[in-house]
Order: C-alpha cells, then sequence, then structure tokens
C-alpha cells in the first residue's frame, strides 16, 4: 500500500535533504523536498502528501508552528519531526499534541523508514488503486483514517452474505454504507431496497415488509408482494430496526431462521433468497435490557457490526464534503460557486455537527440558495449554523493566515494567472509577486501543466 505514496520533505540543510530524498526514494516513495514552512504549506495547497517530514529548526516559521498549521488544516495527516538536543522537549509536546512521532538528529535510517512506513499505512492519502475498482463506495467521500479502515472492513464482509448492523449516530450516512455494501457483493446487479422501521405504522409495517393476500384486511383489495420478495436476490436494508415493534420482531426472527416469508393473511410461506443489512442509532443493548429488543434477532442481525464515527470524529473530511457538496448544490441551483471563503471555511471545520453528514448538508444547501458571489463567505455560514465558531489568534497570525489562504485561493480561481490574480486583488503584479515571494507560492503550481511535485 506505500509504494509511490507522496511524502512532502521539509528542511533548511540541502545536505540532509539530499539524503533523506534519496534513501526515501529507494523505498519507493515520492517526494518534495522543500526548504521552509512557507514553501511547505504552498506544496500542501497543491497535493497534499501521504506524510510530512520535518525539521523543528527552519527559518521563520518553525516546524512546530507548521505541524500547529498542518494540523488545523488537515487534522489527520501524520507529521514526524526531526530535532536537535536542544528542541526535544518542544518536540515531546507536539507528539503529546497529535504529532506522529519524533527522531533525535543524528537519527538511525532504519527507524527512520520503520516510522515512515507505518505512518503512510495509517495515513487518510493514499495512491488511487490500480484497479480503480472503488466504484462501490462513490458516495462515502472521505480521507479520514478512521473511515478509511471502516471502509476496509465493509469491503471484506461484503463478498459474504453475514448480516451486519450498521451502528452510529444518525445522519452518518447508514444508508449510504448499506448501499456501498452491496454495491461490493455479489449481489450488486440485484435490487437493493430501504426501509426506514422507524417511519412506517406498525399496523402498515407488517403488511410492506412480508406482502398481503387480498381480503387479509380492510383496504387489501389485491395481493401484494412484499420488500422482502422484491429484493429476492438481492439486498434488504432495514434502517432504525431498534424502533421495530416487539410482535414484527418475533416474524422478522422467524423469516431469517426459516429464509420464508408468509404474507399477511397467507397460509402458505414463500422463500426468499436475501442478504439482510440493518441499522440503528439506538443503543440496542440497553434496549435488549429494557425488554425492547429481543436477544435472539439482536445476534441474528449482528453476525458482523460497522459503526460510522460522527463528524466532529472525522473532521478532516468536513472541507472535502462541504466543497463536494457545494459543487452539486450549485448545479442543482444554477449558480457559479467556485468554493467557500478561507474563514468560512475554517468555520465549517471547527463547527460542532450534532446532526452530523445530513446538518452539514444543509447547511451547505443553505448558503448556496443564498450566496451571491462565487466564493461562499463567512457571514452565510455563520448564518447557516447559528452558533459561529471563533478561534484566538493574535492580530499578527490572522493576518498572514488570511493572507496567504486569499493568495491561494486566487491562483486557484485563476489557474495560477498572475495577471488576473493580481487584477482580482486589486494590487499591480509587481506588489502581487512579491506577496507571492514571502509565501513562496509559485504561480505554476496552480496550472494545469504544472508539475505540483517537486523532485
Amino acid at each position: 500500500m506505500s509504494e509511490h505514496a507522496h511524502i512532502l520533505l521539509v528542511d533548511d540543510d540541502p545536505d540532509l535533504l539530499r539524503l533523506l530524498t534519496i534513501r526515501l526514494k529507494a523505498g519507493n516513495y515520492r517526494v518534495t523536498a522543500v526548504g521552509s514552512a512557507e514553501a511547505a504549506l504552498a506544496r500542501l495547497a497543491v497535493e497534499l502528501p501521504a506524510l510530512v517530514i520535518t525539521d523543528v529548526q527552519l527559518p521563520g516559521r518553525d516546524g512546530l508552528a507548521l505541524f500547529d498549521e498542518i494540523r488545523r488544516q488537515h487534522a489527520a495527516l501524520p507529521v514526524i519531526l526531526l530535532t536537535a538536543h536542544g528542541t526535544i522537549p518542544d518536540a515531546v509536546d507536539a507528539t503529546a499534541r497529535g504529532a506522529f512521532a519524533y527522531l533525535t538528529k543524528p537519527f538511525d535510517g532504519k527507524l527512520l523508514m520503520e516510522k515512515v512506513a507505518y505512518a503512510i499505512n495509517l495515513s487518510t492519502v493514499m495512491p488511487a488503486p490500480a484497479s480503480g475498482d472503488e466504484s462501490w463506495r462513490a458516495e462515502l467521500i472521505s480521507r479520514s483514517s478512521q473511515m478509511a479502515e471502516l471502509l476496509a472492513e465493509a469491503k471484506l464482509v461484503a463478498g459474504s452474505d453475514a448480516s451486519i448492523l450498521i451502528r452510529g449516530p444518525s445522519g452518518t450516512g447508514k444508508e449510504l454504507l448499506a448501499r456501498a455494501l452491496h454495491n461490493a457483493s455479489r449481489r450488486a446487479k440485484a435490487p437493493f431496497i430501504a426501509v426506514n422501521c422507524g417511519a412506517i405504522p406498525e399496523q402498515l409495517l407488517e403488511s410492506e415488509l412480508f406482502g398481503h393476500v387480498k381480503g387479509s384486511f380492510t383496504g387489501a383489495v389485491g395481493n401484494r408482494e412484499g420488500l422482502f420478495q422484491a429484493a429476492d436476490g438481492g439486498t434488504l436494508f432495514l434502517d432504525e430496526i431498534g424502533d421495530m415493534p416487539l410482535p414484527l420482531q418475533v416474524k422478522l426472527l422467524r423469516v431469517l431462521q426459516e429464509r420464508a416469508v408468509r404474507p399477511v393473511g397467507a397460509d402458505q410461506t414463500r422463500p426468499v433468497d436475501v442478504r439482510l443489512l440493518s441499522a440503528t442509532h439506538r443503543d440496542l443493548d440497553v434496549a435488549m435490557a429494557e425488554g425492547q429488543f429481543r436477544e435472539d434477532l439482536y445476534y441474528r442481525l449482528n453476525v458482523v457490526t460497522l459503526t460510522l464515527p460522527p463528524l466532529a470524529e472525522r473532521r478532516e473530511d468536513i472541507s472535502l464534503l462541504a466543497n463536494h457538496f457545494l459543487q452539486k448544490l450549485a448545479a442543482k441551483y444554477q449558480k457559479p460557486l467556485n468554493g467557500f471563503a478561507p474563514d468560512a471555511l475554517t468555520a465549517l471545520v471547527s463547527a460542532p455537527w450534532p446532526g452530523n453528514v445530513r446538518q452539514l448538508v444543509n447547511v451547505v444547501e443553505q448558503v448556496c440558495a443564498l450566496a451571491t458571489a462565487p466564493l461562499v463567505p463567512l457571514s452565510l455560514v455563520q448564518r447557516a449554523l447559528r452558533v459561529p465558531s471563533l478561534e484566538a489568534l493574535s492580530y499578527n497570525e490572522a493576518k498572514q493566515r488570511f493572507e496567504r489562504d486569499y493568495l491561494i485561493q486566487l491562483l486557484r480561481l485563476t489557474d495560477g494567472n498572475v495577471a488576473d490574480a493580481a487584477r482580482l486583488a486589486d494590487r499591480n503584479r509587481t506588489e502581487f509577486y512579491r506577496l507571492l515571494q514571502k509565501y513562496e507560492l509559485t504561480p505554476a503550481l496552480f496550472r494545469g501543466d504544472g508539475d505540483p511535485v517537486a523532485e
């Protein structure tokens, strides 16, 4: 998995950069080598690596400040710190705050490669699979390590017919995961049918699931096939299974045991071949203890458990998801939206998200409907969130952060055309070039024909 993974190397010592680059390339890694934190941040804006290795002592902004900025923008991107003896306490402190590891100079080459391999395996940014067969999970957009681990488990169990219970808070995408499991299974060409057990009245749910025969109850004017039969050969997804009434739990258990359904009012069972997936936001252990959920059914449904994390635990996905939803919704509303202003994106990433991905979609749709400019401003995001998120920064830090993010956004909007970017910024080209040099931003990297990886 680590072959050809991209590593960003940051050190102001050219000899050490050369030595590390040779060693890492020998390990089949791609390497971008830069000499400062500003150059590193510029590269990060163009291509997200699988790993950053940085010296702590750098000119200007030091390696610890670079680490903090990486943590702000890409919370799950692993960072290895290289330190001299005098900076070990700082490195230890950074490790406690989330740095992947630190190594003291001079360091053992074998140990470095072991740390690199381990970090790459945990990284959220991996090379595209050679087979290109990731379409099964196309709707589950993520660079989170938690989600990567979950999706690897999902792909592993999708090929079996084992019943799977999907857990997770409301709004995390349980139906999307169920659909992905179906797409990755041998049943992918057969029907996938989803039903929310909590949204259908008890008296109708039995007929909905198992079907009914004519005259079996008032209003049954003809025979009707249930969802189990409709899903024959494919997958049936029972969402909010924890809300299913106890009498229906007994009947569902019988279907799973006998692999046959009996429509309401019928005296004959009908065989079905269905892979059952279920989901709940409820704690079924508590429900069983309270007598609200059958233990025997629980073990039938819960052969394998997959748990979706809340959005607040996968913050590295928020900007990715927000921009994805913005593109889709901009097309829906026929608006020429290019993205979020940097401070608006910061507000999204730092929001609490109690409603998870469903709430994020709602917020993005609100700002999309109200936006009047190509970049969605902070004010619209704060309005949609209702509770603005604030981050305590010094004036100089806030100014530098805004200035760099603003320049990056302009270069992205203009595909690296300095004349157009300077015109949008209302600055002459000479002054604009000085600003780009200040933050070591190379316009060519933002052009379609630019090479984002410097060897």
